[in-house]
């Protein structure tokens, strides 16, 4: 019998061009889809079958935050 304990993990979702493209932050799986609900229900997935492979280690999340930079607009 397998035991499971569910994990919150952090995703980062992107859209390029016409697909949207998710990124988790903790583990690194990367996915996409046509809309965001498909993108993180791929990612998910994937990162479920990444872990079955390489169990997360221990450890806290990562330091998520915004900067800054300056745009130089064109004339």
């Amino acid at each position: 019998m397998t035991n499971y304990s569910m994990k919150t993990l952090t995703a980062i979702i992107q859209k390029e061009e016409d697909m949207y493209v998710a990124k988790c932050a903790e583990i690194g799986t990367v996915s996409q889809g046509s809309t965001v609900e498909e993108a993180l229900t791929n990612l998910k997935e994937a990162t479920e079958l990444y872990l079955e492979e390489f169990p997360l280690k221990k450890g806290s999340h990562p330091i998520l935050t915004t900067f800054e930079v300056a745009e130089i607009a064109n004339a």
